[in-house]
């Protein structure tokens, strides 16, 4: 899709979560990634944090990053599988003020082209929680690519076009 060079660009505060029993900021591919992608990209990373597998652990973190003004996105990594441990969804539902249901259905019909029926199973989710954007992508450095290079790296761009999600965000508190 095109960009309008234009328009000049916006860049977006952006915090990285990953969420992970068993990886620190040491072994993080998946978060270092997305920070490379993020900062590559002319955005700020405003944040990063790692938390374990537990519901109410994430929520407190999202809560902590969706009343910091400074915070005008996050985007997740890990946990949005079907295993038992698996609550990244939940959590997002947890705090959503509006889904966006279609960044899941995209980000698989997309996963789908490279990894088949397997793209079933992941259960990337997206929000808007009382004004902050939150995307989760799954824990592989795969998806994260996937979701970042296919999605998020346009959509975050105000120069996107014919629409993108910078350009709501003076909106997403409106009533």
């Amino acid at each position: 899709m095109p960009i309008d060079e234009a328009r000049a660009f916006v860049p977006v505060r952006i915090a990285v979560l990953t969420v992970s029993d068993t990886r620190g900021i040491a072994d993080d591919r998946s978060g270092d990634t997305l920070v490379a992608r993020i900062e590559d990209a002319g955005h700020v990373l405003a944040d990063r944090a790692i938390v374990r597998d537990d519901i109410d652990t994430i929520v407190a973190r999202l809560h902590g990053w969706i009343d910091d003004d400074s915070i005008d996105c996050v985007i997740t990594t890990g946990g949005t599988g079907v295993t038992g441990r698996d609550v990244t969804p939940e959590a997002v539902e947890r705090v959503a003020t509006k889904l966006i249901p279609g960044f899941g259905e995209l980000f698989r019909w997309q996963s789908h082209a490279k990894i088949g029926t397997s793209t079933i199973q992941s259960r990337a989710t997206a929000c808007v929680a009382r004004g902050t954007y939150i995307f989760a992508l799954p824990g592989s450095t795969g998806a994260v690519k996937d979701g970042w290079d296919g999605i998020l790296r346009e959509q975050l761009d105000i120069r996107h076009q014919p629409c993108n999600f910078v350009e709501l965000m003076p909106r997403l508190l409106e009533r």
